[in-house]
Order: structure tokens, then sequence, then C-alpha cells
């Protein structure tokens, strides 16, 4: 697998130059922003004769209101144009900006950077959804999340880098100067790396651009609004940025008057909680096996509220003065530093898939746009969370551990609601945990199967486990049919009913359940989906592929699609086999066992019936049960 790491596509044309270009522009955004901040700080006091409280608040509100006000045209701007040449006017943009503002750094004028500081956030409006949606025009299906993880992991290092410097910059004689230099030169060369990014070509180039700024934002609001799948996701995301925000902005505080801690420590818990974004970001397409794989989402959230719910409890009983050795070398100080560095990692999980996710299921002639409504959910949900912080603290009175102890549980409750409405995500989960604690799954032939349109699979019936195992392998969404019986059982009906499965049962004992069955068939074959069955009608009692029934026949007689015939081998003796007995009767015997799922060569509707695909798929299984 090491030839299909995520890594090797930094030494890639069609990666790297946008990779660079990101990465500085994010490294720019936080140097400008942190160096603004502190020279207010500590240098002018304070701006316009307003309190350096409101001044801070001020700039962080003149950064974020593009996104409310722009997002609607720069998603417009993004589906319409080439995307390798709005990056490259965003980033020409960005070097404008920042030559004007190295003057006013370099001169001291700080009422001009506020006004600059609004127009960063302006060209970051606009650099947001082609950043995004240039993704999957330039990367395969099965790079698609180690893309975006190298894309998270390289934002999440340029922020901490950008702010470190900010810091290490105002520790010298001339901050401003340096400054200055720092942030026109990071503008150019992000501009030098974008005109490396390789042309993907334009989408909707007929698309007229509207530039009603309020009234484009509200319609972003209505496109996302269009698939309900697609609008949680969003919602998702925007959800983590709450949590991030919230945390990021009670670092300071939190380190100073519930740690003890001085400057250092400070700087330790962003560059820990940062660092373990990344590496959860990086992780994640290893976890994913390559693909967009949602469940490893339930697993992201449950991990973010279990270390927040461990850092509550384990705060220091008696914080005493801590610098970031003790944060290190101290037992109690070390577990709320792996409780941040725990929060993160599972923090990167939880996103990555889900903006994998959303580029794969928007339409490519709106997905900037739809990418551009994700963005202004972030930007809300940031502001909201600014909001709940001050109410938390300053008017219910609670202490920071408490008010993490609340996101914790917070967290719980939203991740619930958002697997009840989006049951996909719990089923992979499931599947995900059974195929890394029961089973490892090789597949081999799958490519087979096509990308699109309807399709009829075929397969040998081992386990109760077997759709599970297919539904797992195979990237679409299939539809299994299945024995009524099975949905009496406690767990496993209530797992297939989620996974839409269809039930079956003899034509002459329950013949409504049997003509329904054929009924849901055809309308899933019509509606272009893949269609699973096991012609078998029910699971091997000695471990060999008993005699294919009619019911395939009966299938392709009334809507002929292309038939992929598959085997599994290896499952004969779990514990959900018939093997020694009735399954589920005997104890687990066998955990981490490798199985294979073997798909053939497509069959069309013409050429296929019971008798030849059941000799194909006793073909492909062989002698290995």
């Amino acid at each position: 697998m090491d030839d299909h790491s995520q890594f090797r596509l930094l030494s890639e044309r069609r990666f790297l130059p946008f990779f660079l270009t990101q990465f500085s522009g994010a490294f720019n955004d936080n140097l400008f922003r942190n160096i603004l901040l502190l020279l207010i700080t500590y240098t002018a006091g304070g701006l316009l004769g307003l309190p350096i409280d409101v001044v801070v608040n001020i700039a962080a509100l003149l950064f974020i209101l593009p996104f409310f006000l722009f997002s609607g045209i720069a998603g417009q701007l993004a589906d319409k144009y080439e995307k390798s040449r709005v990056i490259r006017w965003v980033k020409l943009a960005e070097i404008a900006i920042m030559a004007l503002a190295a003057a006013g750094l370099w001169v001291g004028w700080y009422e001009s950077l506020l006004l600059l500081l609004f127009l960063m956030g302006v060209q970051s409006t606009f650099f947001g959804p082609v950043k995004y949606a240039i993704l999957p025009q330039v990367l395969r299906d099965d790079e698609l999340v180690g893309g975006n993880a190298l894309v998270e992991m390289g934002t999440f290092v340029a922020i901490l880098v950008g702010t470190l410097t900010a810091g290490l910059l105002m520790g010298s004689d001339q901050p401003e100067k340096l400054a200055a230099i720092g942030v026109l030169a990071l503008a150019v060369i992000g501009y030098l790396a974008a005109r490396r990014v390789p042309v993907t070509g334009t989408i909707n180039p007929d698309m007229a651009i509207r530039l009603n700024p309020l009234r484009e934002t509200w319609h972003l609001m209505r496109l996302a609004a269009e698939n309900h799948s697609v609008l949680l996701c969003i919602m998702a995301i925007s959800w983590f940025w709450f949590l991030g925000a919230a945390y990021l902005t009670q670092f300071p505080s939190f380190a100073q008057t519930d740690l003890m801690g001085d400057e250092t420590v400070v700087t330790l818990l962003l560059a820990i909680f940062t660092t373990g974004i990344a590496l959860g970001s990086v992780a994640c397409e290893r976890l994913s096996g390559h693909r967009i794989e949602l469940g490893i989402v339930p697993i992201g959230s449950l991990g973010i509220s279990l270390f927040g719910l461990d850092l509550y409890f384990n705060m220091p009983a008696n914080p005493v003065p801590t610098d970031w050795w003790m944060m290190v070398s101290d037992s109690q100080h070390r577990q709320v530093a792996i409780d941040l560095l725990g929060i993160g990692f599972f923090g990167g999980l939880f996103i990555v898939p889900l903006y994998a996710f959303v580029q794969r299921e928007t339409p490519e002639e709106r997905r900037a746009r739809v990418i551009a409504a994700l963005n202004v959910f972030n930007a809300l949900f940031m502001v909201v969370s600014a909001i709940m912080g001050v109410l938390m603290l300053g008017v219910i009175g609670l202490s920071i551990p408490e008010f993490f102890l609340v996101l914790a549980i917070m967290n719980l409750i939203v991740a619930g609601f958002v697997y009840q409405q989006v049951p996909e995500f719990a089923l992979r989960f499931i599947i995900w945990v059974l195929s890394h604690t029961l089973y490892r799954v090789h597949h081999e032939g799958l490519h087979r199967i096509p990308e699109e349109g309807p399709v009829l699979l075929v397969c040998n019936h081992v386990t109760y486990m077997d759709a599970l195992v297919i539904g797992g392998a195979i990237k679409r969404p299939v539809r299994f049919v299945m024995d009524y019986q099975i949905f009496k059982t406690p767990i496993l009906g209530a797992i297939f009913r989620l996974a839409k499965t269809i039930p079956i049962g003899s034509r002459n004992r329950v013949p409504e359940i049997y003509d329904a069955a054929f009924e849901r068939i055809d309308e899933e074959l019509d509606a272009g989906h893949v269609v699973c069955i096991f012609p078998e009608g029910r699971l091997t009692s000695d471990g060999e592929v008993a005699t294919f029934r009619g019911g395939v026949d009966i299938i392709l007689e009334r809507r002929p699609v292309p038939v992929v015939p598959m085997a599994l081998r290896g499952l004969w003796g779990s514990f959900f086999s018939h093997c020694g007995g009735p399954a589920l009767k005997h104890f687990p015997k066998r955990f981490w066992s490798r199985i294979e799922l073997i798909a053939g060569e497509p069959v069309t509707a013409q050429k296929a019936n019971a008798g030849m695909l059941e000799e194909k798929v006793k073909t492909l299984r062989g002698n290995d049960r």
C-alpha cells in the first residue's frame, strides 16, 4: 500500500503546487492577523480610543464578515471559470493587499491594517470555494480522502506556524518591519506556486454571475439544502469549527487561570491541539482504506467527547505555577495535554470524510457554490461559538473546564441527531467496526462493478454478515434482498432495516412479501441503484454453494440490467455461519480472520440465467469455503 500513500501526492504536479498555494495562504492569514493583534495589544495600546478587548473583537468580526457578504459571488466565480485561473486571480489580489499591509506595518499605521484585515477576509472568501472544489477534478476517487487529509493537515500546521511566527517576531527588535517583509514574501510565494497549478477546464461557463451579495448568500443556503445528506454533513463540518473555535478561543485564559501557566503553556496547548488535528487528518486516509468511509465519522465524534469528558475529570486538583516543561513532565498536567491531543486527533478523523463526502455527492457544476455555502455556515457557527462562550463564561458563570464539559456533552447530542437523520453514518460505522475486528477483508475485481447505473449483484450466502461485508467493500450504496425472517433478529434486524434491505419470503408462505420484494427490486434498479441478491435463498448448511433459485431470472425478465457474479471466501466456520450448528449459538472463536470477496466479469441480462450464474459463482469461490 506504500505506493498508494497520500504523501505520494506531494510529489506530483497535479497536487503539490495547489498544496503549497493553500499552505502559504493559510500561513499568511494567520501571521498577519496574529501580528496585528499582538501589535495592537502590546504596542499601540488600542486604536481609535477603544479598549484593546473591543479592538480585538472588531478585528475578528472584520475578518469573518466577508464570508457572509461575498461567499455567494465567490461560489459562482469558481463554478463558472477555470479553477486554476481563479486561484491565480485570488493570489494576485493577495499580493496587492499584502503590499499595502507591508506599508502599513512599516510605518505603524494600524488603523489601515484593520481595513486590510477585512480585505484579507475577502480574499480568503474567494479562495475557499475553489480550494475544495478543485480537488475532485485533479484527484481520483480513491485519492480524495488522502488529498483532503493533506489539505486539512496543511491548513492546521499553517495556522500553528503562522501563530508561532507572529509570537517570535514580537520578540525581535523590529517586529513591524520583519512582519512587513514576511507577509509580502509569503504572498509572492503563494502566487508563484499558483502559477504551477494545472488547468482543470471549465464546468459551467454559461452561468450568469449575480452580484447581489445578501441574496446570493441566501441562495447558497437553499442550494445546500437540496441534498439532505450533504446539508447534514455541512452542519457537521460547521459543528467541528464551532468546537474548534470554542477551544482555541479559551486556551489563553484556560492556561493562565486553570493551569496557572505562563505564555509558553498557551503556545504548547495550541501546538498540541493543532498537531492532533493534523495527525488525525493524516490517519484518516489509512483507516478508511483510501476511500470515503463515513464509518470513521462516528468514531471521531465519540473520541472528541470521551477525551473532552476526560479533560474535565482530570484537571489538576491544586494547580501550581506551570511552564511548558511541567505540562509534559508532571502526570496530571500531562493528562491535560494528552486529552487535548486526543480531541484534536479525533477531530481530524471526524472532519476529513465529511469534506470528501460533500465533494463527491455534490454535482460538479454547482460544487463550488455548495462549498461556498459551507463556508458561510462555518463562519456563522464560529460567531455563535463566540456568543455561547460569552454567555456560558460571563453570564452563567461557568469555569472554563465546565464549559469544555458542556461542549463534550453537546457534541454527543449533536452527533446523535445527525446519525439519526442520516442512517448511513451508523451503518457504515457498524461495517467499519466489523471489518476491523472480526474480519480482514481482501477484495478483488470490484472495479468491474459499474460506477453508475443499475446493476444486479449475485453472490453465495454463507453467514448473516454477508451483506455487511459486501456493503463495506463496495463504494456504491447497495440494496440487499434477504429472507424476511432475519428482520425478527433484534440486533441484525435493526441493522438491515437501517441498510434499507428488501425482505423476501416464499411465494407459497408469504405471497404478499414475495410480490412486494420484486416490486421493490424493480423500483431500485429503475432508479439506477445497485441490488444484491443471494440466489440460494438461505444460508449454506454445509459450506457449499447450493442451487440458485429462479428469482434472478424473474428480476432480469422485468428489468434487463448487467449482472456481476461475486463469491465470498473464508467465512465458513465463523460465528455467523451454520458451521457446527445453528448460527449465533456458539461462542466466537475467530477474530480478525482473513476473508475474500471476488467479483467476476459483468454478464449481460440477455446471457444471464440462474444456472449459468451459479457456475460462475462456484468458479469464483473455488475450494475455499
